[in-house]
């Protein structure tokens, strides 16, 4: 999955760190990353701070293994040889370094958050950066803002060796499982019998843990979970999700074309017979 960087690890610490010519900078614009492909070594680079000798602000995000991250702000020029790519784009580039995938996706996450907390929403004032943790403070009221995180659910729907598959209506084409987000005054158990009810109109039982997942582009930390369906196995499906449910045998089962996500996992482990 996306998040499997090994032997490399993330360091999310903060910290109020400098950064020196050589730290990997990320800057977006408009969704999207500055970087470009390396075809020698196979593999997606971004720019280093001395790509950027102007006044852009840097700022520490994290660091993976001695590798040290930093979101650019306010950079006026690209550095020769880079361009702008979507983070659909950029992930389809992965072919030996899944970790810059990670970071640039982690990034995105930050970025977004960032973006959306430069004024304190109970007052209205500019907020400022926080130097002892990863926060934004309003100077007026004291306001402290700290990074949005989005919980989310992927059900693995099973019907004795069939399992339940999906495709939405729009956006991503390939097949996917049941998801959704956690809403207010809910557990997640609860979150999983609601969306599939929402979805595909089944009951389930016998909700079970399987694994979790941070998906930075949407700012979310998805949460896996299988469950048997529970009485009629009639799909009702919504129509304005979804423009496909069907139950699918293991054997049958065809996987998404990249290995990054959760989703991909619980759909290959069902389908090798290990769930």
């Amino acid at each position: 999955m996306i998040q499997e960087i090994g032997p490399a690890r993330l360091d999310n610490h903060y910290a109020p760190l400098e950064a020196v010519p050589q730290d990997t900078a990320l800057f977006f614009r408009d969704g999207q990353v500055l970087a470009r492909f390396d075809e020698k070594n196979d593999t997606l680079v971004f720019p280093r701070r001395e790509d950027f000798p102007g006044s852009a602000q840097a700022e520490y995000m994290f660091s993976i293994g001695n590798e040290r991250f930093f979101l650019l702000f306010g950079a006026d020029s690209v550095p020769k040889g880079f361009s702008y790519f979507t983070m659909s784009q950029a992930r389809s580039l992965k072919r030996r370094e899944n970790r810059n995938v990670f970071a640039v996706h982690t990034g995105f996450h930050l970025w977004k958050w960032y973006a959306a907390s430069r004024f304190c929403g109970a007052c209205g004032a500019e907020t400022l950066f926080d130097r002892k943790e990863r926060a934004k403070r309003c100077p007026q009221c004291g306001n402290v803002i700290y990074p949005r995180i989005n919980p989310a659910v992927i059900v693995g729907v099973k019907n004795g060796d069939r399992l339940l598959l999906t495709r939405y209506k729009t956006g991503y084409a390939h097949n996917a499982l049941v998801a959704g987000f956690t809403e207010i005054g809910e557990t997640l158990e609860e979150t999983v019998k609601r969306e599939v009810m929402e979805e595909v109109g089944l009951q389930v039982k016998n909700i079970q843990y399987y694994k979790s997942q941070p998906w930075g582009v949407a700012c979310d930390i998805l949460m896996g979970f299988y469950c048997d369906v529970d009485g009629s196995d009639q799909i009702r499906r919504d129509d304005s999700e979804l423009k496909s449910a069907e139950w699918v045998q293991r054997e049958e089962i065809v996987l998404q074309p990249t290995d990054d996500s959760l989703t991909n996992e619980m759909m290959k482990m069902f389908k090798e017979g290990k769930q």
